[in-house]
């Protein structure tokens, strides 16, 4: 590099030897220049007096003396590349550093394959203007430069050998690697790089693949959260029925034994007083009788005597007493009934727990008219269906239901869990469930899980049954006015819900899904107006459920 202050260039002024700028430079007689300390190291290492540039040998050792003038240019020459270098930049930490700095280490350019060493723009420079270190393998700056040497053969590392997959220097062809298949480092270079974009579109494709994954996770752990929540509500609401119960029974215990005990309290109260009151006239009687007694007028004794009479005091107070109240039993048949309560308290709050928890899946279900009986009515927003007597003039399609009287919904489900309700009220026949998306639509199929039905069914107005494979009759305590269906495909559950009385009415388990399923309606046929009445698929409003 030229410094603009200079009059010489940079390779004018540096020593041969050493390769660096001047210090303390001496003039051979053949006219080239060396440190002083160089040129005399040089000659006490060796046999023969010469020039180590053109081999000019001289008979005895010469008395050098310092050329002032280029000395003096050198140190200007130093002092102008210091203050340059000062602008250089310097290396970071992860970067790599100049070999040659010896105060503050600068940031390397460029690194020497031959020199084994890196280096700063200004350390640089005699790779780039001396014509021996023109010919180095200068290449981007490097770390650990011994490690793109051969260990082998001390030589830079340039070919590949696709057959151990290592890479050699120019003599390990000839020497180590005979008859291997060897190529230039650049041409392994080029087809790697573009594998290594196959490998970077794999590593993105996996990248992405887990960030999908993230998601997932994050919304299970969300939906447990969500379910945990629901769980813990439901837990408390229960808990907290049990506790006020427990209260109310506490209540009724101490309010039962107090009120026995008031009763004889009362009683005893009431005795006292009464005996206390017949002492207080027996004193004054006794105090009359003992003045009578010291009376020596006997007309006025005998006259008084007679009004002493104690017979008025007629009560018998040896037959009197208190019975205490027996409490044996008390508690065990307070206990008793908190049972009886709590069971009846329980199994209300539990039921509409559970029921609140599977109206959390709430689906929008519409009918299919596609796959409607002929003789079935539809609303128009297909929330509706019942029995019209005359049938429709329409495509006997190989969807639609014949003879059957039944309709699916449009909606299918393949997985996870999904629960619709219907309103049955002032029906006398009825039949609701799942049914698989492929089942026959033709010819009279009896409606059981073997035939990919999971229904229940009201008949004659007061029959139910679950449609196991006969109908199961159903024992239930009051008629379902809205029916629930919920479903857990994973888990192979179909339950069915009297929504009013939040009640469960029976629950197909241990069912083994593989196919779509579909909502499954038969609003049964019209008996002559009896059984008129839609079944209504109702709405759920979730912003309720969470009130709840």
């Amino acid at each position: 590099m030229s410094v603009t202050n200079c009059l010489l260039t940079e390779d004018q002024l540096l020593c041969s030897i050493c390769l660096d700028v001047f210090t303390d430079p001496v003039t051979l007689p053949c006219g080239h220049n060396f440190c002083q300390n160089c040129i005399t190291q040089h000659w006490d290492s060796s046999t023969n007096c010469q020039c180590p540039s053109c081999k000019e040998p001289f008979y005895k050792r010469l008395s050098l003396r310092v050329n002032t003038f280029i000395s003096e240019m050198a140190a200007q020459f130093k002092d102008s590349a210091e203050r340059s270098s000062s602008d250089q930049q310097v290396a970071k930490p992860g970067e790599v550093s100049c070999d040659i700095c010896t105060e503050t280490k600068k940031k390397a350019v460029k690194s020497c394959l031959v020199c084994l060493a890196s280096y700063c723009d200004i350390h640089l420079q005699p790779h780039l203007t001396a014509s021996p270190l023109k010919r180095h393998q200068l290449t981007d700056p490097v770390e650990n430069l011994e490690g793109r040497m051969c260990t082998i053969h001390d030589k830079p590392l340039e070919l590949f050998c696709k057959t151990d997959q290592i890479c050699v220097c120019m003599l390990c062809p000839v020497l180590d690697h005979k008859s291997h298949e060897v190529v230039p480092l650049r041409e392994q270079f080029e087809r790697q790089k573009a594998e290594l974009g196959k490998t970077e579109a794999e590593i993105h494709r996996m990248i992405q693949e887990r960030r999908l994954k993230i998601q997932e996770i994050k919304h299970l752990a969300k939906l447990s959260k969500e379910a945990a929540d629901r769980e813990m509500a439901d837990g408390v609401q229960v808990l907290t029925a049990m506790i006020q119960s427990l209260e109310r029974a506490r209540a009724d215990l101490i309010g039962s034994i107090e009120a026995k005990q008031k009763t004889t309290e009362k009683h005893a109260k009431g005795f006292i007083q009464e005996l206390e009151q017949e002492i207080s006239e027996l004193i004054r009687r006794r105090a009359e009788v003992e003045q009578l007694s010291r009376s020596k007028d006997h007309l006025h004794f005998l006259q008084s005597f007679a009004s002493l009479n104690t017979s008025t005091f007629t009560k018998d107070w040896s037959k009197v007493t208190i019975h205490p109240p027996s409490y044996e039993g008390t508690v065990r048949t307070a206990v008793d009934q908190l049972e009886e309560t709590l069971g009846k308290e329980m199994k209300t709050l539990l039921h509409e727990a559970e029921l609140n928890r599977v109206q959390q899946f709430a689906v929008d279900v519409t009918l299919d008219p596609d796959t409607a009986h002929r003789a079935l009515i539809l609303s128009d927003n297909g929330k509706e269906v019942y029995h019209g007597v005359v049938k429709k003039n329409l495509t006997d399609s190989p969807k639609r239901f014949n003879p059957s009287c039944c309709v699916l919904g449009k909606q299918s489900f393949s997985s996870g869990k999904f629960y619709f309700e219907a309103q049955v009220k002032e029906k006398t026949r009825w039949t609701i469930g799942v049914a698989k998306e492929s089942i026959k639509r033709k010819g009279i199929i009896p409606l059981c899980p073997d035939n990919g039905h999971w229904t229940m069914w009201l008949k004659n107005g007061d029959e139910y049954a679950a449609l196991v494979g006969s109908p199961l009759r159903l024992s239930l305590n009051s008629k379902p006015q809205k029916v629930g269906v919920f479903v857990d495909y994973d888990e192979g559950l179909v339950s069915f819900y009297d929504v009013n009385a939040a009640a469960l009415l029976y629950s197909f388990t241990d069912c083994s899904f593989t196919e779509t399923l579909c909502p499954f309606f038969s609003p049964g046929l019209n008996n002559d107006g009896i059984n008129s009445a839609p079944m209504i698929i109702s709405g759920i409003n979730q912003t309720d459920l969470l009130k709840k």
